[in-house]
C-alpha cells in the first residue's frame, strides 16, 4: 500500500465531512445550501458558458484534424468491446440518477412551467429541459475531462491523475507541483462527496420500493438494512479485478433497465410515448446550442430558483462528476481515438437519456393530462416515490417493481465501485491498479459519507452539498483544456 501525503489528507478530509454529516446533518446541508446559492446568483452566466463550451470544443475536436490521434499508441487496442464499453461509462455516469428521476424530473418542470404557460405547451418544455439537463452538455463535460485524462495518460505516458497535464505542459515547477496537488485533492472529496449523494439517493428510491412491494411502512431499520446489504455487495467487487467486476455488474443493470423501458413502451400508451421522443428529440436538436447559454435574468424568483434548483446543479453536478467519472472513462478507454471516443462517450448515452425520458416521463406527464391518475400528487410529496407510483398503473406492477429496486442496486453498487477503484487510484499516484486494502478502505470512506447524505435526509441539501464540492472545477476544467490543446497543437505540428 502506497501511503503518502495526498492519500492521507484525502481520507482525513473525507472522514471530517462523513462525520459533520452524521453528528449535524442539518448544519452541513443549509451550509451547503447557502454558499451554493450565492455562487449560482453571481456565476451562474460562466457555468451555463462553460458547459456550452466544452460541448463546442467536444465537436470540433471530433471531426477536426486531431480526431484521428488514438488514445494510446499506434497500433494499440481497446481493452472492451464497444457494448461493453459502452454500458460500462454508462453506469457509472448516470444510471441512478435516471432511474430516481426518470418520471420525477419531467413532471417537476411540467408543475413548475404550467403556471406561465398552457398544459401542451407546459408539458413539451418539461421534456425539452430535461433533455437539456441530461444530454449533450452533461456528457460533453464527462468526455472531456475524461479526455484530457486518457490523452495524457496513455497518449504522453504520464499518470492518469487531474494533476498530469499541468505538470507534463509546464513541467516540474514549485507552482505548478503545489496547483497539481490541489487538483487532485479537489477531484478526490469532489468525486467521495458526489458519489456519496448519488449512494443516498439510490437507498432512498431502493427503501420506498421495497417498502411498498412488502407492504411495509419506510423506516430507520428498513434504511439501515438496505444501506448495510449495499455497502457489503459494492465491498465485494472492490477487491476484485475492474473488468471482472464492473463489466458484469453493469451489463447486469443495463439489461434490466432496457428491458424496463421497452415493457413500458409496449404497455403503455405507446404512441404518446413515440410521439415524446420523437418531437423531443427534434426539439432538442434544433435548440439545445441557444438553450445552453440561456440564464433567466429577465425572470421572476420563481423562474430563477427553479433554473438554479435543477439546470444549474445539474451543470455543477456533472463538473462534481466529472474527475470521477472522466478518470474511470479514461482507465477503460485505452486505444481508441479522440473521434471514436468523444462520439460514443457523448452521442450514445445522450440517445438512451432520450429515450429513457421519454417514454418514462412522457408516461407520467400523459397520467396528468389524460386525468387517468394521481403522479403529480405524490411526485409533489416524494421524488423517489413516483417511479413506483406509475409503474402501479401497469400490470405486472410486482415484477416491475422488483426490477427496479434490482436495476437501482446494482447501478449503486457499480458507481461505489468505479468511484473505489478512481479514488484509490488518484490517492496512489495515479496506479492504474491499486491495491485491495486501498480500494476497500475508500470503499469504507464512501459508505461513511454515503450514511452522512442518508441523515440529511432532503435530496434538494443533498444536491447542494454536491454541488459546493465542484465549485473548484468550474475554474479547473478550463485550464485542463488549455493544457490538452496545446499538447494536441504540439503533436500535429511536430
Amino acid at each position: 500500500m502506497k501511503i503518502n501525503a495526498l492519500l492521507i489528507s484525502a481520507l482525513l478530509v473525507s472522514v471530517a465531512i462523513a462525520v459533520w454529516g452524521i453528528v449535524d446533518p442539518q448544519g452541513l446541508g443549509e451550509m451547503s445550501s447557502s454558499i451554493v446559492a450565492i455562487q449560482f446568483e453571481s456565476r451562474g452566466w460562466f457555468i451555463m458558458l462553460e458547459a456550452s463550451a466544452l460541448l463546442l470544443l467536444a465537436i470540433y475536436l471530433a471531426f477536426s484534424k486531431y480526431g484521428t490521434i488514438r488514445l494510446g499508441p499506434e497500433g494499440s487496442e481497446p481493452e472492451f468491446s464497444t457494448p461493453a464499453w459502452i454500458a460500462m461509462l454508462f453506469a457509472a455516469g448516470m444510471g441512478v440518477g435516471l432511474l430516481f428521476y426518470g418520471a420525477s424530473e419531467p413532471l417537476t418542470h411540467f408543475s413548475v412551467i404550467r403556471e406561465f404557460l398552457p398544459e401542451s405547451e407546459a408539458a413539451s418544455l418539461a421534456i425539452f429541459v430535461t433533455y437539456l439537463n441530461w444530454g449533450f452538455h452533461a456528457w460533453a463535460i464527462y468526455g472531456v475531462v475524461a479526455l484530457i485524462i486518457a490523452y495524457f495518460a496513455f497518449r504522453r505516458e504520464q499518470s492518469l491523475l487531474l494533476s498530469a497535464p499541468l505538470l507534463d505542459v509546464y513541467g516540474s515547477k514549485a507552482w505548478t507541483r503545489a496547483l497539481a496537488w490541489i487538483f487532485d485533492f479537489l477531484s478526490v472529496v469532489a468525486i467521495a462527496v458526489g458519489l456519496a449523494g448519488s449512494l443516498a439517493m439510490g437507498v432512498f428510491q431502493i427503501q420506498t420500493g421495497l417498502a411498498g412491494v412488502l407492504g411495509l411502512d419506510p423506516s430507520a431499520q428498513l434504511t439501515a438494512a438496505i444501506f448495510v446489504v449495499m455497502c457489503v455487495s459494492f465491498l465485494i467487487p472492490l477487491r476484485r479485478d475492474l473488468g471482472e467486476g464492473m463489466s458484469k455488474l453493469s451489463n447486469m443493470a443495463m439489461g434490466i433497465a432496457i428491458g424496463l423501458l421497452v415493457y413500458l413502451l409496449l404497455a403503455g400508451p405507446t404512441s404518446f410515448a413515440m410521439n415524446t421522443i420523437v418531437s423531443g428529440i427534434g426539439r432538442y436538436t434544433f435548440a439545445v446550442l441557444p438553450a445552453g447559454f440561456s440564464t433567466t435574468e429577465f425572470f421572476n424568483d420563481t423562474i430563477s430558483t427553479w433554473f438554479q434548483d435543477w439546470t444549474l446543479n445539474y451543470m455543477i453536478w456533472w463538473l462534481a462528476w466529472s474527475p470521477f467519472v472522466g478518470i474511470f472513462i479514461a482507465r477503460i478507454s485505452r486505444g481508441r481515438t479522440i473521434r471514436e471516443f468523444l462520439i460514443g462517450v457523448i452521442v450514445a448515452p445522450t440517445l438512451f437519456s432520450m429515450f429513457w425520458f421519454g417514454v418514462i416521463g412522457g408516461i407520467g406527464v400523459y397520467n396528468v393530462l389524460d386525468g387517468s391518475g394521481d403522479l403529480l400528487a405524490v411526485n409533489n410529496e416524494s421524488l423517489d416515490a413516483t417511479t413506483f407510483a406509475l409503474l402501479k398503473e401497469f400490470p405486472l406492477s410486482y415484477v416491475t417493481q422488483i426490477a427496479t429496486i434490482t436495476a437501482a442496486f446494482l447501478f449503486v453498487v457499480t458507481s461505489v465501485v468505479s468511484a473505489g477503484f478512481t479514488l484509490a487510484m488518484i490517492g496512489t499516484g495515479g496506479d492504474e491498479n491499486p491495491s485491495p486494502p486501498v480500494r476497500t478502505i475508500w470503499g469504507a470512506v464512501l459508505g461513511a459519507l454515503g450514511l452522512a447524505m442518508i441523515f440529511v435526509g432532503d435530496v434538494g441539501l443533498v444536491r447542494s452539498i454536491i454541488a459546493l464540492s465542484a465549485i473548484a472545477f468550474v475554474f479547473i476544467v478550463p485550464i485542463l483544456v488549455v493544457c490538452l490543446l496545446k499538447s494536441l497543437s504540439k503533436e500535429v505540428d511536430r
